[in-house]
């Protein structure tokens, strides 16, 4: 079925042709229930496609009558997330009698389908000249002034055009915006939440923190379209990341075999076992948290002599198409370069945050800002520790870290900023872990292993892989307990049920350690940008960043948001970020560690 429906405005500005395709009777109910109302006698649905004078939609006009029809059904959502009805009943039924058993209700599954929807393109895309371009898509600044004070807003509309310069007229589009300058004395930077108006515009709001320059940066991190072939690799080729097993045994006459195989998560006919049938495998079990890995099995040794895992490779898996798709990649897009002058307030602006730092706390867009290289935070009341202050923070306390290379930097950092916190040889595979270092003068224990697998890491002892449920499940925890942890990158491949019911094995063991030990303090590292492939795209990150908070937003821990602070510093972008910012990263740590 296709539905063919017209929008007007009231006001009597130009009609804009809109069409919206509904491949199914239950779409359709839905849509009427949900996104369908009258105006002056006109049916409006709000996917706009463009006029023939290829002139951008009326962004104000779209947004205002969208926020209207959610407030009228009693949405607590936004104009986007109204339209993720449409496409999460399918999934809901399969998964949600799952999650059921982790305390998680079907209304509350819902609501992470909404967290999780992303806009697609409303038509077969039969060229690559379809897609955004990042040379053609440009931003404007709205009622640009000669100069501002501090404490306003400014207001930024994204508009994306195609490779033949049209104005796209449907969402999805990937764009990450900062307001920054990189000149002393501000050194300041600020993240700017990217709203999709569903109609190939884009609005961002920034507030001004500072009194000075800055200067609006705009990125296009994947068109619409690439989004689409990175979704459909994760769903279908968990594979395309391999990993070694590798097996050793006593051979004939006092010889030593080892062989090498494939291994992966074992995933519903998403990766390595639907290439391999019959008695292909060796199948490891976890039976305390249900994790499941498979290996192809050896040739000449039993399942039972697994030793070594290592990162295998990679299997190139986009077509030709794809590729181009994907290389509009990471690209700035041109808008105003004007720099916007920022003058002291009139009136007293209050920036300065006094809530004291505890679990719980919301974060909120933004969720801080840099200041000469210094992380204010919105949260909550953070501080500069130095050497003195975070030896004496940490005293008496075992820091329990898990995760990957990126919350390995922060056990790197505290052994530099604490000078009698000594690391033990433990004899491993540094990268792999895991890590233990030890101040006995002031009775500190500071450890840090990986998740356990999946982990793309060099050659290192299964015995050595724990997974984080496991982990939390034998601490006794208490006040002198700090546990931290991060899920990102190594799951970046894998289908969203995967990590989600990772996350929720995860969400169990914080709850019951939290009924034997409250007094326990428990921080989440969330994830950082700076990947931009099929293997590790942010917007893969993103999605997972979303699965976490939703899964803990009630349990009470703190959630040290890093996605922010990676995202709009003025300096090049990494995985793996600066000193600068790990150093205010870990200001925030040991903030909620040692409340003032």
């Amino acid at each position: 079925m296709t539905l063919y429906l017209h929008m007007a405005s009231s006001n009597k500005m130009n009609l804009e042709t809109c069409r919206l395709y509904i491949h199914k009777e239950r779409r359709l109910k839905l849509l009427f229930t949900g996104l369908c109302f009258e105006i002056t006698g006109f049916l409006v649905v709000w996917t706009y496609m463009g006029s023939k004078e290829e002139k951008p939609p009326p962004n104000k006009f779209l947004f205002q009558h969208v926020a209207k029809l959610c407030n009228s059904r009693n949405f607590s959502t936004s104009p986007a997330d109204v339209l993720l009805e449409i496409n999460s009943e399918d999934s809901e039924s399969s998964s949600s009698s799952f999650y059921s058993e982790f305390g998680i209700s079907s209304e509350r599954y819902s609501s992470l389908q909404q967290k999780l929807y992303w806009a697609e393109p409303d038509r077969s895309i039969t060229n690559v000249s379809m897609s955004t371009s990042a040379a053609h898509s440009t931003f404007i600044i709205q009622n640009l002034k000669d100069s501002y004070q501090i404490g306003e807003e400014l207001f930024v509309t994204i508009h994306a055009r195609d490779f033949n310069n049209k104005y796209k007229c449907y969402g999805g589009d990937f764009f990450q915006a900062k307001l920054f300058s990189s000149e002393n004395p501000q050194k300041a930077s600020v993240f700017g939440e990217v709203v999709d108006l569903l109609n190939g515009s884009y609005s961002v709001r920034f507030l001004l923190l500072w009194v000075g320059q800055a200067q609006v940066a705009v990125r296009l991190i994947h068109s619409s379209e690439a989004v689409q072939v990175l979704k459909h690799h994760r769903d279908t080729d968990s594979d395309r990341v391999y990993f070694n097993g590798y097996f050793e045994g006593p051979g004939p006459n006092g010889t030593r075999l080892t062989e090498t195989v494939m291994c992966n998560v074992k995933w519903d006919q998403n990766g390595l076992e639907r290439m391999l049938t019959g008695d292909c495998c060796c199948d490891y079990k976890d039976f305390r948290s249900g994790e499941e890995w498979r290996c192809q099995r050896p040739k000449s040794l039993p399942c039972s002599a697994r030793v070594y895992h290592s990162m295998g490779g990679y299997n190139e898996c986009l077509t030709a198409k794809e590729a181009m798709f994907m290389n509009e990649t990471n690209k700035n897009i041109n808008g105003q370069i004007t720099p916007i002058k920022i003058l002291p307030s009139s009136e007293t602006v209050q920036i300065d945050v006094t809530q004291k730092c505890r679990a719980g706390l919301h974060t909120p867009v933004p969720a801080g800002f840099y200041l000469n290289d210094v992380w204010e935070s919105f949260v909550c009341r953070t501080r500069n520790f130095t050497t003195e202050t975070t030896t004496q923070c940490l005293k008496d306390k075992h820091i329990h870290m898990m995760g990957d290379s990126t919350l390995r930097q922060w056990f790197e950092f505290l052994l530099k900023a604490v000078p009698t916190l000594k690391r033990m040889n433990q004899h491993v595979q540094y990268k792999a872990g895991p890590l233990l270092a030890v101040d006995v003068e002031n009775n500190i224990d500071l450890h840090w292993r990986s998740h356990g697998l999946p982990l793309r890491c060099l050659k290192t002892e299964v015995t050595n892989l724990h997974y984080v449920s496991n982990e939390i499940d034998d601490l006794t925890g208490g006040p002198h307990t700090v546990i931290v942890f991060n899920l990102g990158p190594h799951f970046t491949t894998y289908p969203l049920d995967y990590y989600t019911r990772r996350v929720l094995r995860i969400r169990k063991a914080v709850l019951d350690m939290l009924q034997r030990a409250p007094d326990t303090t428990v921080i989440i590292k969330t994830v950082n940008t700076g990947y931009k492939d099929v293997f590790g795209s942010d917007w893969y990150s993103l999605q997972l960043d979303r699965i976490l908070r939703w899964a803990f937003q009630d349990v009470g821990v703190y959630i040290l948001d890093v996605w922010q602070m990676t995202a709009c510093h003025y300096n090049e972008e990494k995985i793996h970020p600066g000193p600068v910012i790990i150093k205010n990263e870990i200001d925030i740590l040991l903030s909620f560690i040692c409340p003032e």
